[in-house]
């Protein structure tokens, strides 16, 4: 029988991994972290905030300038972090950067007494993405609409929508709870109640609506919602591993504003060794062909106890 957990004893999350592995992780210095690429994963530094966020910005760049009609390209990408995003529609304007042919996919959006929320609900990812970077593109250059996907109402068309272009990268952050988008860890109960659900199991999972782990809920409540746990919603709308699959590139970008010291160096190490284990999500891209970690090299910070 596998530990409960600390944080929140009916749901699957790191804390009911081998304690072995959690000691190996938090024991890592910053170069050895570095020295935890391999082939299909790569682990880059940056020096600089400015460079990070330009970097991270390049890479919808990259994507876009790919895009012909007859082979359309993409990128999907996150709300956290966010500070990219007028990046892109900056360089999409100075640059000139026609995207008639582009396409983007957003990851996620919250759900709200089982409905999608719409872009005025206060916390609305959409009206996000649109205020800091596509409104902000010269109308002569903007995808067209229907190149702009949200999932928004129909899932499946949403999720068929990745076979219709091809999305270069799905980029993303890293919550709390080990999660990239919002897959997070599932509930401990009914066949789930011994063990998490299988590795193979976990990457059946389709976009689709998920109950939130409460690691998430009150990491968003500290970093977008002034520490206001019940504005958060329960739920959220999320891509899935099936999409991720689709995706060439998996690149997730560790800028020290959500996930923690010890939460970037569990699951760099996981996805090092090949150690895949669904209560902790992110660890499953251990299987996937090409996945880069990007880390804002002053704020990897330690895992020493430090008291305040």
């Amino acid at each position: 029988m596998r530990p409960l957990s600390i944080v929140a004893p009916q749901w699957w999350d790191y804390t009911t991994l081998d304690r072995e592995i959690l000691d190996e992780a938090a024991q890592l210095s910053v170069d050895d972290l570095l020295g935890l690429s391999r082939d299909g994963f790569t682990v880059k530094f940056y020096d600089t905030i400015e460079d990070f966020y330009l970097a991270e910005a390049l890479e919808y760049i990259t994507a876009w300038r790919q895009a012909t009609e007859e082979a359309p390209t993409g990128l999907c990408g996150p709300i956290g972090p966010t500070e990219q995003l007028p990046l892109v529609a900056r360089l999409v304007n100075e640059l000139n950067v026609d995207l008639r042919h582009a396409h983007f996919w957003a990851m996620d959006e919250w759900v709200l007494d089982g409905q999608i929320v719409g872009e005025d609900f206060p916390l609305s990812f959409k009206r996000t993405n649109m205020e800091l970077c596509f409104n902000r593109i010269r109308p002569e250059l903007r995808m067209p609409d229907e190149n702009l996907h949200f999932p928004e109402r129909d899932l499946a068309a949403f999720s068929a929508s990745f076979d219709a272009a091809r999305c270069l990268v799905m980029q993303g952050g890293q919550g709390d709870v080990k999660h990239w988008a919002f897959n997070d860890p599932l509930r401990r109960e009914g066949d789930h109640t011994d063990a998490p659900p299988s590795p193979q199991e976990y990457r059946k999972l389709a976009t689709r609506i998920v109950d939130l782990h409460p690691l998430t809920i009150t990491q968003n409540a500290r970093t977008s919602g002034g520490g206001v746990i019940s504005n958060v919603p329960p739920q959220a709308v999320t891509v899935g591993p099936v999409e991720t699959w689709k995706s060439d590139k998996v690149s997730i970008w560790h800028a020290d504003c959500h996930d923690n010291p010890f939460g970037k160096r569990l699951t760099t190490l996981m996805i090092c060794k090949g150690i895949a284990d669904s209560s902790v999500p992110m660890s499953l891209l251990a299987d996937h062909p090409c996945v880069q970690f990007n880390f804002y090299r002053p704020g990897i910070g330690t895992c020493d106890v430090e008291m305040h």
